[in-house]
């Protein structure tokens, strides 16, 4: 299995005019983040996780040719409002567009790109496979993905993991009952957004906390604010099995 970080960055706390601080002025590539998505390539299937505002430069970036479905994580514009642009794989693959989440992100979905679903389409409009997942292990292509429901504040949010490796993020909360779905992982994604406390995200302490506490092999953390620190600077505070994920950093299991 490969996965790559197609985006390890949030929309959280991004000022709307340019800002100077020492992140968004660095010139280390590992400081310039687009929003949180994953692509992973397992028997020759290729998966995308999430289709944020950046998907399209996100694909183009890592030179994704084939997509065989994608995964949602939650309804959060910051991880769907790129779903428009699966319209080049549908060109391509001449096959609509296979979409997995729960049936409230599908219903967000089908009211948001509802252009999409009308019964007289637009010719070039997106054509997507609506398929509602609820929290059970399920297949695409012969491929089991089991859903780990976290919170995100009062929201429900799914994390995935596939084989050996568990992608979560968007959570401040993860049940004793669904933290027993990570056992045994080998590579675990996990979300930390900044240092300071948050409402709806883990905080750098958090995550260590739970990662010293899961004693996975190998944590990566994404959905980084710019308010965490430069890459470098905190990348050398945290354990051996921990690092802090950057756009375009690839991974074998």
């Amino acid at each position: 299995m490969n996965v790559t970080f197609l985006g390890t960055g949030t929309s959280q706390g991004v000022p709307v005019i340019a800002c100077d601080c020492a992140v968004c002025c660095s010139l280390d590539y590992r400081d310039t983040r687009l929003r949180v998505s994953v692509w992973i390539e397992i028997n020759g299937k290729s998966f995308v996780i999430d289709t944020g505002p950046d998907f399209r430069q996100q694909m183009l970036r890592a030179r994704v040719r084939h997509l065989d479905a994608v995964l949602f994580t939650h309804q959060h514009k910051d991880h769907t409002a790129g779903l428009d642009d699966v319209r080049a794989f549908n060109f391509s693959q001449q096959k609509d567009m296979p979409l997995y989440g729960r049936q409230d992100v599908l219903n967000q979905i089908r009211s948001e790109f509802s252009y999409a679903f009308t019964e007289k389409r637009y010719p070039g409009v997106p054509r997507l496979e609506l398929h509602a997942i609820q929290n059970k292990p399920f297949e695409i292509e012969d491929v089991t993905f089991t859903p780990i429901e976290v919170m995100h504040h009062k929201l429900p949010v799914f994390g995935f993991r596939v084989g050996d490796f568990t992608y979560i993020t968007d959570t401040n909360y993860i049940s004793e009952k669904e933290l027993e779905k990570i056992e045994g992982t080998r590579v675990l994604v996990l979300d930390a957004l900044q240092r300071e406390s948050h409402m709806s995200h883990f905080t750098l302490s958090q995550a260590l906390d739970l990662i010293d506490r899961l004693n996975v092999p190998s944590t990566y953390l994404t959905h980084i604010s710019h308010r965490m620190g430069l890459h470098s600077s905190v990348d050398n505070e945290l354990p051996p099995n921990v690092r802090l994920a950057h756009d375009g950093l690839k991974i074998s299991l």
